[in-house]
């Protein structure tokens, strides 16, 4: 079977021989025997795609986080236990813990599952057909069954549908997607060199690339995976998939509690087993329930359902912002990001053509930063020369002006003066054609050159082709004669103009003024804009239908030369201020020329000028990685990169620490889309191997909505380190409060009635504990509105601990509280204690039991903030307040309906009991405000230390 492959460098070869070698004729085309030969031993022209994950196995993985096994593991004890012990009725702890887990599953599922529809929504606008020359005739066939050997016939407008050598005509192939490239390649069967980059393989067509103009045929040379695209999603899978800095410390977390669990039910058992005689098997069963007692106090049962409740939260917050995020805990990763490695084409840019500039004999004319965004703006700033360059060289293309319902406008005829003003003014005018000509139209509508023109009715042309980079058109002028336009490359055009306009005259084009042009030409080229010359000659005893030819290509008068870019989008430098002012670094990494990608990054505010440090791909590749570890500290504008040197470049970001996000769209993004901690794709106007590669995907391709998903993430960050510090203060408590009780009981022998072992609280009233405040409390906690200077803060460095030294203070601080106003309530109502009555043990455990909800939900309030008062912003979280007031309804019925007493062995409170109740859980919302009033008065001697050494400074200074 015909192969060939990559080595053959199909480029390089005449095209006779790659048919030779594809063993196909080129006049004819395969045979439809021998195409589906050739289609049953290759397979089909497509990406092999990974196979979707079944929906059982999205499910089990829900459970793969550490905070989960402990859980699980609780619930196994627990199952032993109350089997060992013989216990009737429903296992009540166990009931519970797996409720949370389940549900923990649950909505992961679901949610991850709403993502990947949303994802599958956004199907590839991959080629659904190709025509192919078969047997002599012009056969569509589908894109899948293109076959190596096949001869495609391209025209303007269509998808290439695999990798293809062109054997004869020339075509303008749209490639931003695979090499970064704005402006269409002009493609000929000229052979080049055999070590051409991508980019420079100009007798290529790839797939997943476009046709803007011309006409082609070409001898298919690759299919499927051994395209180019297909070289890079193969790149793409062997690029392994990071945890993200949130999965990571949450599983260190857990790690973490594991081993607390396991310390403190040792040390707790080891005790009870040291001082006490457990011999028969009841007190085994006891001391076993008293070791899962401290485990379910030890571990948040809560936090895997809250974590995903947030994540989730903000997933739909961002969906209804146009990004769509593919994985829950991707969310926080972008809010810690450091740096965000921009493509330019699509994504900082527009992906479309602009004049920018207009040199005539007089000078340079600037038009603004996008033309069309000037469209009905009333101004015309262009003076006679810029207008006639701009005019004639709409003339001379093809491109067509089209009004919003459709109708297309006589562009090249006296009617393309008589579109209503409103039309421009309003927007209500579309442009179709190749880029670099539509730009010319767009500038002549938006700054009103068109009078230039008025009259002139185009009757004939001589087309652009590779070899004389050129366009000519003829038209009749209203006073008679007719009027030649060309435009082209300058170096096609300014060798046949012997005159230039200047101030509205026609002047000798003399030495010294050729020079001028030249070096204003090389000027735009250096800041990266293609350029395109305009000539006219006017000749006014023509006959009005002489044939167009190039003959009339001579004696011409040059009228100007557009200097042309792909504009940057209109939101994308306050975007890339707002990501910088929150100690973002943005960097560009393009496959674009170096002066263009500089230029736009000045513009953008990306570098500070045009003169900053550009590294291209060429230079890349020859640094060591140490040298490229070096390099990517002061450089922020990578050009003409291939897919590799931005793997090299996210890798070498990474090694200093950096929290990586890679924005792009095309498909030479896609493994550094993967590499990054996390990729963000565009929807609209991306391919699908970017948009599969990427963590996140803008439906509005539009780099500024970043920065809003940055603030979530933030938000989000926020939020979670609000639950942890409630949580896990909470639990600590409960911690505490058992295993005191527990140690002071065995150490001084304190036993209950019937000779069992005091504890302060029970394994089940531990588990309503976290089920009552670890979820609809924490859940409302996380709900907080974000604070007004998340955008002002430094993003949290990776190494960065998601609870930190101070948390793990406060935590401390009021674990130790609660504990303490738990077992100064449980000795206050015990039989002997400090309130008198008939008080019981129950009773005790009952008061203990009450304090410590109510202090957790005292709690609620204070953790909203590490320093701040919790009377700060008291009432702009509704739904803390409906969970608080929820939560002591229940705990009012677990002590007062009867079938809850049994269940949770809880005795009714007095009125009198509930007061004293209330005022020791007052203990710790008072000491909690205590320590944060002092290290608010720190803070602000802190400060005024830090400014008056700075003024000192100044004064010495």
């Amino acid at each position: 079977m015909a192969r060939i492959t990559a080595a053959d460098t199909p480029w390089a070869l005449h095209a006779e021989a790659v048919g030779a070698a594809a063993r196909t004729d080129i006049g004819t085309g395969l045979t439809p025997r021998e195409a589906a030969a050739r289609l049953e031993a290759d397979g089909p022209n497509s990406l092999t795609h990974a196979a979707p994950v079944p929906a059982w196995r999205r499910f089990v993985s829900q459970f793969a986080d550490p905070l989960v096994y402990l859980l699980l593991a609780a619930i196994g004890i627990s199952l032993v236990a109350w089997w060992a012990e013989g216990r009737e009725g429903v296992p009540y702890d166990v009931l519970v813990i797996a409720v949370v887990v389940i549900a923990n599953a649950v909505l992961g599922f679901a949610q991850e599952g709403r993502s990947a529809r949303a994802v599958e929504s956004l199907s590839a606008m991959a080629a659904p057909s190709a025509l192919v020359r078969r047997a002599g005739e012009p056969t569509r066939v589908a894109a899948a069954d293109v076959v190596v050997g096949d001869v495609l016939l391209l025209a303007e407008g269509d998808a290439v549908a695999a990798d293809a050598r062109l054997a004869d005509g020339a075509v303008w192939a749209a490639e931003a997607a695979l090499t970064g490239e704005s402006a269409p390649a002009a493609k000929s069967p000229a052979a080049v060199k055999e070590d051409a980059t991508v980019g420079d393989r100009t007798s290529m067509v790839h797939a997943g690339t476009a046709v803007t103009r011309g006409a082609a045929t070409a001898v298919v040379t690759a299919t499927g995976m051994d395209t180019e695209t297909g070289r890079i999603a193969a790149l793409l899978a062997s690029t392994e998939v990071e945890p993200t800095p949130l999965q990571r410390e949450i599983a260190r977390l857990g790690r973490t509690l594991g081993v607390v669990v396991v310390i403190i039910a040792v040390v707790v058992m080891g005790t009870v087993f040291a001082t006490r005689d457990v011999s028969t098997l009841p007190e085994v069963v006891a001391v076993l329930l008293l070791g899962v007692a401290l485990a379910v106090a030890a571990v948040p049962e809560g936090l895997p359902a809250i974590m995903s409740v947030v994540l989730a939260l903000g997933v739909q917050r961002m969906a209804r912002r146009h990004a769509i995020v593919k994985d829950l805990a991707s969310v926080e990763t972008l809010g810690s990001a450091s740096v965000i490695c921009s493509d330019k084409t699509g994504t900082l840019t527009q992906n479309r053509m602009s004049v920018r500039r207009v040199l005539t004999a007089g000078g340079t004319v600037d038009t603004g930063r996008d033309a069309r965004a000037r469209i009905g703006d009333g101004e015309a700033p262009l003076d006679h020369d810029a207008a006639v360059a701009l005019a004639y060289g709409s003339l001379a293309s093809d491109a067509v002006a089209r009004r919003g319902g459709g109708d297309s406008i006589a562009t090249h005829s006296t009617a393309a003066n008589d579109v209503a003003s409103h039309d421009v003014a309003s927007h209500d005018v579309a442009f179709e054609g190749d880029p670099t000509e539509t730009a010319l139209l767009e500038a002549e509508y938006a700054l009103e050159a068109r009078h230039a023109r008025h009259g002139l009715d185009r009757i004939g042309s001589v087309p652009f082709s590779a070899e004389r980079r050129r366009m000519s058109v003829v038209a009749a002028h209203p006073d008679g004669g007719t009027l030649v336009a060309v435009k082209g490359a300058p170096d096609a055009v300014l060798p046949r103009c012997t005159h230039a306009l200047l101030g509205g005259e026609e002047t000798v084009l003399d030495e010294a003024t050729r020079t001028r042009l030249e070096e204003g030409i090389a000027a735009l080229a250096g800041e990266g804009m293609r350029t395109l010359a305009v000539a006219y000659r006017r000749d006014p005893d023509a006959a009005p239908d002489r044939a167009a030819t190039e003959a009339l290509e001579h004696d011409l008068v040059l009228a100007g030369v557009a200097g042309i870019v792909d504009p940057p989008r209109t939101e994308a430098r306050d975007a890339v201020a707002a990501a910088q002012g929150a100690g973002i670094r943005v960097a560009m990494i393009t496959g674009d020329h170096p002066g263009t990608a500089v230029a736009i990054a000045a513009e953008l505010g990306i570098v500070p000028d045009a003169e900053a440090p550009v590294l291209a791909g060429a230079v890349l590749a020859r640094l060591s990685d140490q040298e490229l570890r070096e390099a990517v500290r002061t450089v922020s504008v990578f050009a003409r990169v291939a897919p590799e040197d931005k793997l090299r470049i996210v890798d070498a970001l990474q090694s200093h620490g950096e929290v990586v996000a890679m924005t792009g769209d095309g498909v030479n993004d896609a493994p550094a889309l993967r590499s990054a901690d996390i990729g963000v794709a565009m929807g609209r106007g991306g391919t699908e191997v970017a948009r599969e590669a990427a963590a996140m995907i803008l439906t509005d391709d539009d780099f500024a909505t970043i920065v809003t998903a940055v603030r979530e993430g933030r938000g989000i960050l926020d939020n979670i380190q609000r639950f942890l510090r409630y949580l896990l203060a909470s639990n600590l408590g409960e911690v505490l409060a058992v295993f005191l009780g527990v140690v002071a009981a065995g150490v001084f022998g304190f036993v209950a009635a019937d000779g069992s072992l005091v504890a302060p609280l029970l394994a089940t009233q531990i588990l309503w504990i976290n089920l009552l405040t670890d979820l609809g409390p924490a859940l409302a906690v996380s709900a907080e509105r974000y604070a007004d200077d998340l955008m002002a803060r430094r993003p949290r460095p990776l190494v960065s601990p998601l609870v930190d030294r101070a948390m793990w203070g406060t935590i401390a601080w009021t674990g130790a509280w609660m504990a303490a106003a738990t077992l100064l309530a449980y000795d206050a109502f015990a039989p002997g204690g400090l309130i008198e009555g008939d008080a019981d043990v129950t009773t005790a455990r009952t008061a203990a039991f009450t304090v410590l909800v109510l202090a957790h939900l005292t709690n609620a309030f204070s953790a909203r903030s590490d320093a701040a008062s919790m009377v700060h912003r008291l009432w702009t979280n509704p739904w803390l307040w409906g969970a608080v007031a929820l939560s002591v309804a229940l705990q009012i019925a677990v002590v007062h309906v009867p079938a809850l007493n049994d269940a949770f062995s809880t005795a009714p409170l007095t009125l009198a009991q509930w007061g004293a109740c209330a005022l020791l859980a007052l203990v710790v919302p008072i000491a909690i405000e205590a320590r944060k009033a002092v290290l608010r008065l720190r803070s602000r001697r802190g400060a005024t230390v830090r400014a008056g050494a700075e003024a000192r400074g100044a004064a010495l200074g």
